[in-house]
């Protein structure tokens, strides 16, 4: 992967040394799980799908380091692609989002079972054992761009609902996903309406702001005490203000791109709302894309463009 397509942001936050979680408890390595002995959900902090992520996997060492145990049920740290993490260059940053494939894509059962493979695959394959005991997951992302934090809580009720009991943050982006493969987030029954099994993607802002390891620690906190996994008021000075309201935003176009040929028709970062339907936000090939609606909202625009990808999805406010 090329820096080349990317802003230039500076790297505010160091990485961690992971190698310490690598022998875990679970014969996979890097994924470590806690059983209180006590009946209750089955909780998981899952981090580090994309490399090049590093607050998820600065959360779980802080978490690990301060011994977080559950009181009810278990709870499970994954770091998902550690050898991902491990090639992160601060020089190239860009480069270690992944190894052979996007890690995040790969979460159907017809790619899990099929007889394909790459390196972020086989660890697929090697975590499905483990994800499929899971009651409610919390996997921490972060951005590309210097945005606020977002919750991306699917396409069911379930995903809302919990985003909402979570009372932060702000924006709450509620997506089915994308046209090239599934999430870890729409894993299995994690995409069943009807299953209480429930998993929300946390983009805790900028890749490498400061800000980022702050507001993953929170969340990570809010998710474990939502299900009384932990009791403690804190395990940092001060917890966030919560959001005195969240804006829910639903998508409804997202923009595959057809041609080897997408530009934008400005530096677009995301959140950007365009009061005017067809308004130009870029050019496919010959085809502009335009807005299909008044007030669409721009989420996540991608500048590493290729023909197949995801450019942007487009949403609504609904509340």
């Amino acid at each position: 992967m090329s820096d080349t397509l990317f802003e230039d942001y500076p790297i505010n936050l160091t990485a961690v040394d992971i190698s310490p979680y690598k022998a875990g408890n679970t014969g996979v390595d890097y994924i470590t799980t806690f059983d209180s002995g006590a009946p209750g959900l089955h909780v998981m902090i899952s981090a580090i799908l994309h490399g090049n992520e590093i607050s998820g996997a600065i959360t779980l060492d802080h978490l690990l380091k301060r011994d977080v145990r559950p009181l009810a049920g278990k709870l499970s740290f994954a770091f998902a692609n550690p050898e991902a993490y491990l090639a992160f260059d601060p020089n190239n940053p860009w480069a270690s989002r992944y190894i052979d494939e996007d890690m995040n894509r790969v979460w159907s059962e017809d790619v899990l079972e099929s007889e394909r493979t790459s390196l972020e695959l086989e660890r697929a394959r090697q975590m499905r054992p483990i994800i499929d005991q899971v009651d409610m997951l919390l996997d921490l992302h972060s951005l590309e761009h210097s945005i606020p934090a977002m919750m991306m809580a699917g396409g069911h009720a379930k995903g809302q609902q919990l985003s909402k009991d979570l009372a932060t943050p702000k924006f709450v982006i509620l997506d089915r996903g994308h046209s090239t493969g599934k999430r870890l987030r729409d894993y299995g029954e994690f995409d069943d309406p009807m299953s209480g099994r429930i998993a929300l993607l946390f983009e805790a802002g900028q890749h490498w702001e400061e800000d980022s390891e702050i507001i993953s620690i929170d969340m990570a906190l809010r998710f474990l005490k939502l299900f009384g996994t932990i009791d403690l008021d804190t395990l940092m000075d001060d917890h966030l203000e919560l959001s005195e309201d969240q804006n829910l935003i639903e998508i409804t176009h997202p923009i595959t791109i057809a041609t080897d040929d997408f530009r934008w028709a400005d530096d677009f970062t995301g959140l950007e709302c365009f009061q005017d339907a067809g308004s130009l936000i870029g050019w496919d090939g010959d085809k502009e894309i335009c807005t299909p609606y008044n007030d669409c909202i721009l989420i996540m625009p991608n500048s590493n463009l290729h023909k197949g990808g995801t450019a942007v999805r487009l949403g609504k406010q609904i509340n």
